[in-house]
């Protein structure tokens, strides 16, 4: 049985309800955050957490639970689960309260937790994905800055229902700018001449948890690494291209707007970051 926390209480899946009135589903007015456990820790879980806090305060969302009892949630749904390794989310809407716009009609924020089995695609990982450059645009910092994972996700919608229109596995957004910023659900790198590149936050992308400890990785790699601002022309000439985000780790790309990136196959970097990355979260299991 598939087990659902809300505001604290643990219910069956089948049976887990929020209300019509909840402003999450009314306006989309809501943040979230996906995780990835791994032999029942969850990786990054302070940095997601914080990256949650930042969004809610941006929000004016109260966030009541202390980070103390938002683990023991999390690790609760895991553990009634029967999940070792996992998927999770965790998402804080305004909450219940009469048909308007704003914040103060809902008294009490709504909290919701959810745990399944990561999904995993071996023939992804050997293979790689299509990748297609998508019309539709990562919306401006100072609308709504991308920073904030917002339960809006409509502009990403649009963009992954192109991506199928047109035989892509995922679409990447340039910025109002024409920067290479990210795609629907993952944070971008590519490589050229040895040397990886990934746009600079300032482009207006999603500080990734995952992207972070990736950076990371390769900088202890020794790997010559470069944050900035990157046309479709640089993306263009790589010999590499990798995803990354928290629950699929890296995706290799095989081909961008349908012309093969390197060979057509996974690149050497991208293997050798992902298992180091791999390494990576096996000492974080060990010390955490």
């Amino acid at each position: 049985m598939n087990w659902v926390c809300i505001d604290g209480e643990f219910v069956p899946g089948e049976e887990a309800r929020i209300s019509v009135w909840d402003h999450g589903f009314l306006y989309g007015d809501g943040i979230f955050e996906t995780m990835r456990a791994y032999s029942g820790k969850v990786l990054g879980l302070e940095e997601h957490l914080a990256r949650l806090r930042q969004g809610a305060e941006l929000l004016r969302l109260e966030v009541r639970e202390k980070d103390t009892e938002l683990v023991r949630l999390l690790n609760e749904t895991i553990k009634r689960n029967d999940l070792a390794d996992a998927y999770i989310r965790l998402t804080y809407s305004r909450g219940s309260g009469p048909i308007g716009l704003d914040p103060a009609l809902c008294p009490k924020a709504t909290m919701v937790i959810m745990a399944k089995p990561p999904a995993g695609d071996d023939k992804v990982y050997r293979e790689g994905i299509g990748l297609g450059i998508s019309p539709v645009r990562r919306n401006h910092p100072e609308a709504l800055t991308p920073a904030v994972k917002s339960v809006n996700f409509l502009n990403n919608i649009l963009a992954k229902i192109w991506a199928k229109e047109n035989n892509y596995a995922e679409a990447l957004l340039l910025s109002q700018d024409g920067w290479v910023s990210e795609t629907t659900v993952s944070n971008i790198f590519f490589v050229r001449g040895g040397k990886v590149f990934t746009p600079a936050l300032g482009v207006g992308i999603l500080p990734g948890v995952t992207r972070r400890f990736v950076l990371e990785v390769i900088r202890t790699m020794g790997l010559n690494l470069e944050e900035g601002f990157y046309s479709t022309a640089d993306l263009a000439g790589a010999e590499e291209i990798f995803l990354t985000n928290s629950g699929s780790e890296l995706i290799p790309v095989s081909s961008l707007d349908g012309k093969p990136v390197g060979s057509g196959k996974p690149g050497r970097l991208t293997q050798e970051i992902h298992a180091a990355f791999k390494k990576f979260i096996d000492i974080s299991k060990k010390i955490t």
